[in-house]
């Protein structure tokens, strides 16, 4: 979503007369070819800027290399590096915050156990501290849980699940959609999806082909946490735009309308903001402290201002909303469903809030 983001400036003109030229490298999460890619941007590629990260491990892998050169990332963060670094600066909560956020709301529904599920993926300890520190706070049990990806016996992992949860327990799953979903619908088909108080989401499955893949038997039974302003419904200018583009210049784009290429449009309009505040020749060093000083952005997407800033850690999003199916769609839920603090029960987002303070509201994102 990025690409066409700045396909779509390209096509008006660029960003003060210039082009932008937007390099992708795919990677097959090896830490060697990460790296390797890296350098190439730097020496072959003599890019200027980083933006548009949602690799699993790069920032694990390349955190200290862009630190040593000065690059200030703008990504879409899902390694703890993301999160827990001074050049690295996401636009999404990631999986820990975002479930962190799902945890939260399953707690606002007074369940008496919480199940939380998550793929097999490097970083599934750091993920899990933070929802069992708020589960813990609010003294309700909580079992980790986690399956392989991809799922191969989603009915054992449906059941599984709701066996440990019980019929006042909640489900908490942090899966990609085509995870989530198979467990998902392999509960509808074994007929047990109410047979827990609710199901919970991180954030990829805020996407409404999850949503319509479901149906309407899931109608008020998973709740998922959004991260960004739900796309359907939302007449601003700036959610006008995102439609605009994705429809224009996104025939590529995965997933269609949902999280994923909400995040490219930020990371992307982003970017653009830090490109028209420099003055002069565009190079590592002005383009980097242009992204650096990006502060109180509104960018019609977050609950929340976007600051990068100078600290140790970067977690700009941490207030969002909690979204449900409903017939085919994924609208903001009925209870719960306003911008919320992720709790600072989370030690990394009380570090946060320590030194960033907390962002005011985009009064523009609603």
């Amino acid at each position: 979503m990025a690409q066409a983001y700045f396909n779509c400036v390209n096509a008006n003109g660029g960003v003060n007369g210039h082009p932008i030229k937007y390099f992708i490298q795919k990677e097959q999460i090896n830490p060697a070819q990460i790296a390797s890619e890296a350098k190439q941007l730097v020496t072959s590629d003599n890019v200027v800027g980083i933006v548009g990260n949602t690799s699993i491990i790069e920032c694990t892998i390349n955190h200290s290399y862009w630190e040593k050169l000065g690059f200030f990332l703008i990504d879409s963060g899902i390694a703890p590096e993301c999160y827990s670094t001074s050049n690295s600066a996401a636009v999404n909560m990631g999986p820990r915050y975002s479930s962190d956020g799902a945890v939260q709301y399953a707690i606002t529904q007074h369940p008496s156990k919480i199940v939380f599920d998550q793929a097999n993926v490097p970083g599934t300890s750091y993920i899990a501290a933070g929802p069992n520190a708020i589960a813990k706070a609010a003294n309700i049990p909580i079992v980790d849980m986690t399956a392989n990806p991809p799922v191969s016996d989603a009915n054992s992992v449906a059941i599984s699940l709701v066996d440990a949860a019980g019929k006042d327990g909640a489900v908490v799953l942090n899966f990609t959609p085509p995870d989530a979903l198979v467990i998902l619908q392999a509960a509808q088909k074994l007929n047990i999806e109410g047979n827990v108080k609710l199901w919970a989401c991180s954030t990829p499955c805020n996407t409404d082909f999850l949503a319509k893949s479901l149906g309407s038997k899931w109608n008020g039974k998973i709740f998922v946490n959004a991260e960004l302003t739900p796309p359907d419904g939302t007449n601003t200018a700036t959610m006008n735009l995102y439609k605009a583009i994705l429809s224009q210049y996104g025939s590529a784009v995965a997933g269609g309308i949902g999280s994923f290429s909400q995040m490219g449009f930020v990371e992307a309009e982003l970017m653009v903001k830090a490109l028209q505040s420099v003055t002069g020749d565009y190079t590592v060093a002005s383009v980097n402290a242009a992204i650096k000083g990006l502060k109180n952005v509104n960018t019609g997407m977050l609950c929340q201002q976007w600051t990068y800033g100078d600290y140790s850690l970067h977690i700009p999003n941490n207030m969002d909303y909690t979204v449900t199916a409903n017939n085919g769609q994924m609208t903001i839920a009925p209870t719960g469903g306003q911008c919320t603090l992720i709790s600072d029960v989370d030690p990394q987002i009380k570090q946060y809030r320590t030194e960033a303070g907390t962002a005011p509201l985009d009064p523009t994102a609603t």
